[in-house]
């Protein structure tokens, strides 16, 4: 039986037992049998010219990667040095190879062992261990996404949910600003609130008047899910793509906000906003106009959350079965992957 059972049935589920959210070993067994499995975003491919410098995770996963490129072809390699360990590039730069500052090893772009001083007479050097670890990178329209084991093909885990997009901006876009966010909640009740659209008139007034409640809709996929609102009259007014476990794409008429959440204690979150804009004219209307007023909103809810599942009072709540799909959808992964 899984650590915590969901009910496939969303009138009969019961949400994750709140020992999920409290406990640190959950915390810790979450990293290596949910986020070491699936992919992480590392910004675009046009956002450097030969080296970048990426942590994949930091807070959680922390593992130091790094992005090389030469010409049309982007690598992703281990950034440590396979001789004493050490970082070997700590900023974007340009290089035709990469060498370490330790002690002179380097290795091509694409992280094979070219060289290493005063290295002669030792047996068996160097082998496949000097080189530095390829890590499975993909790309989808610009993106890059990494893993340390997929479960599958990124392309895999998006191709349901990408038929039903109306608007695909990827190709478009160039990225305009980063923000971070501290909330003090657990990383799966900040992607819980944003999986559904049952809040919005209660906690978003202002996002309320641009939205259509009454004909929200959100669609589940294998480890997706797609939520679209609507103006009145029918227009769409914006489309939120979640992959699992923590990569939300919002797709805006003036391009796309691209959030990472990023468990650091099982009480503590970083959210990045990026920001991806195709028309920067649109930004001040519609329902992608005030994204800070609307996280604002969801922290205190979400934080309020956090101090709420410690009651003990309070082990389980229940699903709407017309408002919490994505929510149900989500715990069933978690419980899929923990169990």
């Amino acid at each position: 039986m899984p650590l915590f059972e969901v009910d496939p049935d969303i009138r009969k589920a019961k949400t994750l037992a709140s020992d999920f959210y409290i406990d640190p070993e959950y915390f810790e067994i979450s990293k290596d049998r949910i986020f070491s499995r699936f992919w992480h975003f590392l910004g675009r491919k046009d956002e450097f010219e030969t080296l970048k410098p990426v942590n994949l995770l930091p807070g959680s996963l922390d593992e130091p990667f790094l992005l090389s490129r030469s010409g049309e072809t982007v690598n992703c390699v281990s950034n440590v040095c396979t001789h004493r360990g050490k970082i070997l590039v700590g900023e974007p730069c340009r290089a035709n190879l990469i060498r370490c500052g330790y002690h002179g090893r380097r290795f091509s772009l694409d992280g094979k062992f070219l060289s290493m001083p005063e290295f002669d007479g030792v047996k068996g050097f160097p082998d496949e261990s000097d080189d530095l670890k390829q890590i499975p990178l993909e790309t989808w329209d610009g993106f890059l996404f990494a893993s340390l084991d997929p479960i599958s093909a990124f392309a895999d885990l998006i191709s349901d949910a990408l038929e039903c997009l109306t608007v695909l901006h990827t190709s478009e876009v160039r990225f305009l600003a980063k923000r971070e966010y501290e909330v003090n909640a657990h990383w799966a009740l900040y992607c819980e609130n944003y999986l559904e659209g049952f809040h919005i008139p209660y906690v978003h007034k202002a996002l309320n008047e641009v939205v259509e409640y009454g004909t929200y809709s959100t669609k589940t996929f294998r480890y997706s899910s797609l939520q679209t609102g609507y103006e009145d009259g029918g227009k769409i007014a914006a489309e939120y793509l979640f992959v699992f476990p923590n990569l939300m794409f919002n797709f805006y008429p003036w391009g796309i906000s691209v959030n990472i959440v990023r468990p650091i204690t099982p009480s503590r979150t970083i959210v990045e906003f990026l920001t991806y804009v195709s028309d920067e004219r649109l930004m001040n209307k519609g329902a992608g106009a005030d994204l800070h007023g609307v996280e604002m909103e969801d922290e205190a809810v979400v934080e309020s959350v956090q101090k709420g599942i410690r009651s003990r009072f309070y082990k389980h709540g229940r699903y709407s079965p017309t408002r919490e799909q994505g929510t149900h959808h989500f715990h069933r992964l978690i419980s899929e992957f923990l169990g």
